[in-house]
């Protein structure tokens, strides 16, 4: 511990020109007089720590001492990779991976452009989460996320319905999906995803799975949410729109069945209104969607949500009455 310590101590050092006691302390979430042991500690051991006594004092390595200690392990490399998501990284369990990876990165490279991991840390940031909700980090999600570092095979139990059932999983990536976590495994010799909160039990196994090379990640996800996304909508509503009900229908719906709908309709009728026809989950889903639209739409079918909505405006004519 104490070691790792020291190690990333040298490398703020060589990153900048000085820092204080106070600066390193806050970095290495230690008390400034352990920064003063520590510094004490790397003199002896001939590392060139000089400190500068004084208001604008601190700490900085003489000569343009540069360590040899800047060469990535693989764990630090994948996690620099994510390095733009904060968030994840920590719910993995790769924060500390990911801040050693930079400090080696800050310290490799020329004094002009150690300001370019902060540059660009002040002007991108992913927020992966959608707004309103309070994201949860599943408990099991370190250890999945270490079978699928290290091309582990799981044993898992998975919550489906009201049953469990058991796996025996090849765990090929992690997706972060508006707060959610999801795995990609292959089961047998298909591929499936899985929720990361469902899981009741996962026991890393000794074996290692051999990754297929052919296996894209980012275009299975792409391939499997679309199938997803068109197997949920199994009906359709008609509906008759304004011009700002055309607008909002891809923000209140699934937004690529919205924009086709819209593509297909008609010329506006004589008030200015188009009738669409848009695939939609359920009556109750499309209920649920649809109101936020107000009065800018009218449910023309099926019937029976024509009726949902048809009791919605009498209840709220008789409460604004």
């Amino acid at each position: 511990m104490r070691a790792a310590r020291l190690i990333k101590m040298v490398l703020l050092l060589q990153s900048r020109p000085s820092m204080t006691a106070a600066e390193l302390a806050r970095e290495l979430e230690v008390s400034e007089r352990t920064i003063t042991r520590d510094a004490l500690a790397l003199s002896e051991a001939g590392v060139p720590v000089y400190a500068d006594r004084g208001r604008a004092g601190g700490y900085r390595l003489v000569g343009g001492y540069r360590t040899r200690l800047t060469g990535l392990a693989r764990s630090e490399a994948e996690a620099l990779f994510l390095s733009g998501v904060p968030g994840a990284l920590r719910e993995m369990g790769l924060d500390d991976a990911a801040s050693a990876a930079r400090l080696k990165v800050s310290a490799a490279l020329m004094p002009s452009l150690r300001d370019a991991p902060s540059s660009a840390a002040q002007r991108f940031h992913l927020d992966a989460p959608g707004w309103y909700q309070e994201p949860e980090t599943p408990e099991l999600l370190p250890v999945i996320a270490e079978a699928v570092w290290d091309d582990r095979l799981v044993s898992a139990r998975y919550r489906r319905g009201d049953t469990e059932v058991e796996r025996e999983l090849a765990p090929y990536g992690l997706v972060l999906k508006a707060g959610v976590w999801y795995v990609c495994a292959r089961a047998g010799t298909s591929f499936r995803v899985y929720r990361v909160d469902r899981f009741t039990a996962v026991a890393l196994g000794d074996e290692r799975f051999v990754r297929d090379e052919e296996f894209d990640l980012p275009a299975f996800w792409e391939e499997r949410a679309a199938e997803f996304a068109r197997s949920i909508l199994r009906t359709e509503a008609v509906v008759r729109l304004t011009e700002a009900g055309a607008r909002g229908l891809p923000y209140v719906t699934d937004r690529a069945a919205a924009q086709e709908a819209l593509r297909a309709a008609g010329p506006a009728d004589a008030e200015g209104r188009v009738t669409v026809t848009v695939p939609v989950e359920s009556d109750e889903v499309a209920y649920s969607q649809l109101l936020q639209l107000g009065p800018e739409a009218e449910v023309l079918a099926p019937p029976s949500l024509r009726a949902l909505f048809a009791r919605a405006a009498a209840r709220m004519a008789e409460l604004y009455r």
